[in-house]
Order: structure tokens, then sequence, then C-alpha cells
């Protein structure tokens, strides 16, 4: 997408003041689109490779190609070829309000469908197939979770990786102290200083970080044998056109090999800012709903 087409816009304070109407919008995206003759996307400033950063300061990612079809397609079925594309950032504590408030239309980031969101927002047919890992320091010599008793670990606020966390302290009785950071970039600076030995989060987003640090091999990725989680672009909920808009444009993405071809460019070839190379292939899972699209949870 042109760097020109995007338009900065309201940041969290501004979008919690959003206009009544607006924050009334669930239901109704096309309309409201149609009606103001823009469209706002929702990107993350450092979920490498869903959406970052680059050099430039540009939002890029696989979320923002699969969103910038959503767009194309939306100006063709709207007959609005000079749609207003707005980006808003949002992070993992707000990405859900400003949905539901109308603020943003689609999350073009890297956020987990589970059952407690459903209750708030819609998702897209399963974008990635992820797992919840550690992310540790090499120096701290940890192989598995049970060598984290007693230590200090990072969770990123407003994940699914809170939860995972208190969950396996729990069971496990690692006593841990769980620090909480901002953002994913934050996590990984927790991590870096030495403020904490491990971070959780799902395995592409630890890959990113680690693949980006100044030495990738000052960290390890350690498994945690927790489920399979997939991830899906988010909208308001109670919707059909729009999520019938998206889940078809998605649909016909991985059914022409264009999906697995953005999947290529941002997981298995080099990136920016750094031309860093994830070097993370297709998993079988992923290879099943590209197969077969859907929006399940589990399976």
């Amino acid at each position: 997408m042109n760097t020109r087409t995007f338009v900065s816009v309201v940041c969290l304070s501004g979008a919690l003041l959003a206009n009544p109407a607006q924050a009334q919008a669930g239901g109704d995206t096309l309309r409201k689109i149609k009606e103001t003759g823009a469209i706002t996307l929702g990107y993350r400033e450092s979920s490498i490779p869903f959406s970052y950063l680059d050099g430039q300061q540009k939002p890029v990612g696989i979320s923002m190609d699969l969103c910038e079809a959503i767009v194309a397609k939306v100006k063709q079925q709207l007959n609005l070829p000079k749609l207003e594309v707005k980006t808003v950032a949002v992070n993992s504590s707000n990405r859900i309000p400003l949905v539901v408030n109308g603020t943003v239309d689609i999350e073009c980031g890297g956020t987990a469908n589970n059952a407690a969101r459903q209750k708030q927002v819609a998702f897209s047919v399963a974008t990635f197939v992820s797992q919840p890992m550690w992310l540790v320091r090499a120096d701290a010599g940890i192989k598995q979770t049970a060598g984290l008793k007693g230590k200090t670990a990072v969770v990123t606020q407003g994940s699914n990786a809170v939860g995972f966390t208190r969950k396996i302290n729990d069971e496990q009785k690692l006593e841990l102290t769980v620090i909480q950071a901002k953002d994913h970039g934050e996590s990984m600076l927790t991590l870096d200083s030495g403020r904490a030995v491990a971070w959780m989060e799902d395995d592409i987003l630890l890959a990113g970080e680690k693949a980006n640090a100044r030495n990738s091999a000052a960290f390890a990725l350690v498994p945690t044998n927790l489920d399979n989680i997939y991830y899906g672009l988010m909208f308001r909920k109670d919707d059909p056109e729009f999520k019938t808009l998206v889940d078809g444009v998605l649909g016909g993405l991985m059914k022409s090999g264009e999906f697995e071809k953005l999947y290529k460019k941002w997981y298995e070839s080099p990136i920016p800012p750094r031309n860093m190379n994830l070097a993370f292939p297709m998993s079988d899972k992923l290879k099943e709903r590209v197969k077969a699209p859907s929006d399940k949870i589990d399976g």
C-alpha cells in the first residue's frame, strides 16, 4: 500500500472520545465506510511479521498486505475508488476497545481468536497458527519450564500470555515474579536488559524479536506444551456482511496460492528494516487451514 495512502489519526485518548454514532457502528461497517468515505486499519508497532513499523516508520507486514487486499475489495464493492485509508496504532490492551467503539474497522495485527474475545469482537478465517513458548536468555541455561522456578518472567500486557503464565505458574508452583510490559518491544527490552530471564509469547512473535535482536544467539526458545492458537484479523461482531467480504478475500488468496506467496515473503525471506529472515516454514496446522479456511478455534 502506498505510503501516501496512510494518514495519521487519533491515538487512544482521542479514540475513547469517538463519536457515539461511530461507536455504535457494529454490524454496519460497510455502511459506515460508504458514508464516511474512509476505512480505518489498526496496526501493531512491533508485532513482526504481522504488522510493525519499518525503517521509515510505515506499518508493514503480512497482515497489512492482507488488509490491503481487503481494502481493494471494499473499494470495488462500494464503488469508492478514492476511498481514504487511515491507520491507528494499537496495542494488546486497547486493540479490542478500539474495534468495539468504532475507531478501528479492522485490526491488521496478530491477534489470537478465542472464546472470551468472541464475546466482544469477530474474527476472520485463521491467518496463522501459533503455539506459546518461552524466549529465555541463553546465559540462564534454562532448557525447560521447570528451570524457571523462582525466576522473573515478563509478559506483554493484554496478551493471552498473561493468563497462560499464571496457569503454568500455579500448576507447576514455579513461584515466578511476573512483570507486565506495555508492548512486545518493551517485553524484549525487559528480557534483553536482564530484568527478566524469560518472556512468554506466541512462537512466531518470539522468533521475530529474536531474529531482530542485536545478538540473536543471546536468546533461546523453550517449549511450553500449550495448545495451538489460531490468529485472525479482528473486526466488529454481528456484522455478517463485512465478515463475508473479509473471509471471501482471504479464502480467495488461499485458493489462488497468493497467500502462500505472502507467507514466503514475510516468514521465509529477508524482511525490513534489517533484512532478517525468520526462517519459519508454514506449519501443518496452517496448511490445513489454507486448504480449508475456517475461523474455528480448535482442531
